[in-house]
């Protein structure tokens, strides 16, 4: 009878373990900790700091203003920057319309003028020219009258070349260097609206504010601190792996996480695994692995899951379903491990 009982006792143990479809040796548990994760905000332009909107403790979201440099001389360089720019608009606007027609009128006015004089200058020198076979006139008088020929002809042909360059326009030279100086005005007064556009200093994602470095008033130089944050999303945990057990997981492959601190289970995936082997770092909890060399590997908590249970540096336990297929959304999540 007693032989039966134990009999009895074995059979149903082996179909509770047959209906769990699997035994112990499928979990596969791993030790880490969450990521810290915290990024030290700060002006890209030096300035007097005008506000500061939080304080420590302080949860932000993305986007939100967090504190400001006094704008007004970056405002007036910007100012400076679009006077520049409107001259340098001006000018290339002028080379390419060339001049005005009453200045067309002008030059082809002059022309007329220089013609007429260079006319009459030549005839004065043909008569100077015959009085002097006469014996009439001294040489001195026919080479003055040349040169005063000599001088109304080169002004005619300066009056022609003044004419064709008021018909024909600027050259392509002078409106290509036009454009060029454009280019550079309006350049500048980009980069002067991103001075000012760089007073304001926003948050580059939901966190919350551990360090608030900075007063009003203060000046600050460009790239100093203002704000320590902590990033609150996504929430990575960073674990390690001996080498035997690094054919049993692969990325995307379903975990679950638990901590000291509540008896929550959160949800995540395995997003990256080191290809280079480490020595085991001190943190690691189980004293069969201190000496090994191990990978290591990050998990993704849950989008839905990030309900700052999981605190950055808190000590967690990572169990791994060996079984479970790995998904794919792994990659999309934490495409390079960062």
């Amino acid at each position: 009878m007693l032989i039966a009982a134990v009999l009895l006792v074995a059979l149903l143990a082996a179909l509770a373990w047959t209906r769990r479809g699997g035994s112990d040796t499928d979990m596969l548990v791993l030790y880490g900790n969450v990521d810290i994760r915290e990024v030290q905000l700060a002006f890209r332009q030096p300035g007097r700091v005008l506000e500061m909107n939080f304080n420590e403790g302080d949860a932000v979201q993305a986007g939100d203003h967090m504190a400001t440099l006094d704008p007004q001389p970056f405002t007036d360089a910007l100012a400076g920057a679009e006077a520049a720019v409107r001259v340098a608009q001006a000018e290339v606007d002028k080379l390419h319309g060339g001049l005005r027609p009453q200045e067309v009128v002008q030059a082809r006015e002059a022309l007329n003028r220089a013609r007429a004089m260079a006319t009459d200058a030549e005839r004065n020198y043909r008569r100077q020219a015959e009085l002097l076979q006469s014996q009439v006139i001294s040489q001195s008088t026919v080479d003055a009258a040349r040169a005063t020929r000599d001088q109304t002809l080169a002004a005619e042909r300066a009056a022609e070349a003044g004419l064709s360059q008021a018909i024909e326009g600027f050259r392509s030279e002078d409106i290509t260097a036009g454009e060029a100086r454009l280019a550079a005005a309006q350049a500048a007064r980009d980069q002067a609206a991103t001075a000012l556009a760089d007073t304001e200093l926003r948050a580059p994602s939901d966190g919350t504010v551990i360090a608030r470095v900075r007063e009003p008033g203060s000046m600050v130089a460009s790239q100093s601190a203002v704000y320590g944050l902590s990033l609150d999303r996504p929430v990575y945990v960073r674990a390690h792996v001996g080498g035997p057990d690094l054919g049993r997981i692969a990325p995307g492959t379903p975990v679950r996480v638990r901590s000291d601190s509540s008896d929550t289970i959160y949800h995540g995936q395995i997003g990256f695994i080191s290809p280079r082997a480490e020595f085991t770092p001190r943190t690691v909890e189980t004293p069969d692995l201190r000496t090994d060399l191990v990978y290591r590997l990050r998990v993704v908590i849950d989008a839905d899951q990030a309900d700052g249970g999981l605190r950055q540096g808190m000590p967690v336990t990572v169990e791994v379903d060996t079984r479970a297929r790995p998904q794919a959304s792994a990659a999309v999540a934490d495409p390079a491990g960062r």
